[in-house]
């Protein structure tokens, strides 16, 4: 899985007849502690995310069993939207 952060959306008006009714997020993947990082990924939405939401991002053949995926030209999909993440502090045991 991947943290991300929706940045943004992408319409395509042109697209594969399967992905119809899909709504597609621009993702930034973020460190756990929230620091954003250099990498981005387009990911069909199953969860109703927004932008600025913190969310988790599933690939390859997890993102085909996402939600409503199943036979889709999938590679990433937003399968939840994190509450909180918890970072026990360093040198703790």
């Amino acid at each position: 899985m991947i943290l991300g952060r929706v940045a943004g959306t992408v319409v395509a008006t042109r697209k594969d007849e399967r992905l119809e009714g899909f709504k597609l997020l621009v993702v930034q993947a973020v460190e756990p502690d929230g620091r954003p990082r250099d990498s981005y990924v387009v990911a069909v939405d199953t969860v109703d995310a927004g932008v600025g939401e913190l969310v988790l991002i599933v690939s390859g053949s997890s993102a085909r069993m996402a939600s409503g995926c199943a036979d889709r030209p999938v590679d990433a999909a937003v399968a939840g939207i994190v509450d909180e993440v918890d970072l026990p502090s360093a040198g703790r045991s």
